[in-house]
């Protein structure tokens, strides 16, 4: 059940290192590129809202039917089992917060994921997907409004 926030995990450190580039002051023909491009790549990377929402969906389930190993009648997987469903974020969870570091705009998010368990790491991890995608999708929308009207600017000194 790994390799689905692995694939989380990529897609937040390539959604950041986007919209750090969209950001980044660069000539107008190049930016202009850039925008296209990416206004091209946003639609088929619109599966990332899916797929974040089923694996929040898939915590939340976890949670709610999570075994409780309290009493002597758990065996030792069963009590493994628990400790790891639980447990605090650690080596498997470092690549998040690295990508979190690289990204300007949930900075606050990775001082706090280092202090929370590990399903809540993954719901930040989710969230944190969807508003990525929702900010890259403002930033080309900005960008092509101001293209139009800086075309209307130009077409209106012409007359």
């Amino acid at each position: 059940m790994g390799l689905q926030w692995m694939i989380l995990t990529y897609v937040v450190a390539a959604e950041a290192a986007i919209a750090a580039l969209l950001t980044l002051p660069s000539p107008k023909l190049l930016k202009g590129g850039l925008v296209s491009l990416i206004s091209l790549l946003l639609q088929p990377a619109l599966f990332i809202v899916p797929f974040a929402g089923f694996l929040l969906l898939d915590i939340y389930w976890k949670n709610e039917h999570r075994l409780m190993c309290a009493g002597e009648n758990c065996t030792a997987s069963e009590r493994d089992r628990y400790e790891k469903s639980v447990m605090k974020c650690g080596d498997d969870f470092s690549l998040f917060i690295e990508c979190l570091k690289l990204c300007w705009i949930l900075v606050v998010t990775s001082v706090i994921a280092s202090k929370i368990y590990k399903a809540q790491g993954n719901a930040i991890l989710c969230v944190s997907a969807c508003l990525l995608y929702w900010c890259v999708y403002r930033i080309c929308k900005f960008y092509k409004e101001i293209q139009s009207l800086e075309a209307v600017e130009k077409r209106f000194k012409n007359q």
